[in-house]
């Protein structure tokens, strides 16, 4: 990763537009499980079956209220606690086929409210939106990045539809 510059006006513009955006894709999204419920499915999906302790420090939870939300997921079917193949004292957190099916669905549901929105815009308001995507996935892996790097990083986010 390149050195960090400060940010320019553009920069904090392009956030500023970003940001409400984030906003009103999380006030959207079902309520039937907690955001923190949400991100963890979406952790476990994207680096595979985890330990509740690592998935504590990911997510920026204790280990208590990591271990309460893993069982209220396993309870709902959508995660399952397995043994590690190759420390069988060692529980693993892993997605079940019904979990990844949740997480598709409130991606979809989630990309088709954004459509609708989006097909409210002008053409050249729509044209610009797709010559950002690229930047937009970029950011996405930045961000990815650097939630793997470690604690510090801003909380877990969905994946996208791809």
């Amino acid at each position: 990763m390149g050195a960090q510059r400060p940010n320019d006006p553009g920069e904090r513009i392009a956030a500023g537009a970003i940001y409400p955006l984030l906003t009103a894709a999380v006030r959207h999204q079902p309520r039937d499980i907690s955001l923190t419920a949400a991100s963890t499915l979406a952790t476990v999906e994207r680096t595979g079956p985890r330990r509740i302790t690592d998935l504590a420090v990911i997510e920026g939870v204790t280990q208590p209220s990591m271990t309460a939300l893993v069982t209220v997921l396993e309870r709902a079917g959508l995660a399952e606690r397995r043994a590690d193949p190759r420390d069988q004292r060692v529980v693993l957190v892993a997605l079940t086929a019904a979990g990844a099916d949740y997480l598709r669905s409130r991606r979809r549901a989630g990309t088709e409210g954004f459509a609708r929105l989006i097909g409210k815009l002008p053409p050249d308001e729509i044209a610009a939106l797709l010559a950002a995507a690229p930047a937009l996935r970029h950011l996405h892996e930045l961000d990815v990045e650097q939630r793997a790097a470690g604690p510090g990083g801003p909380a877990s986010a969905e994946e996208p539809i791809r």
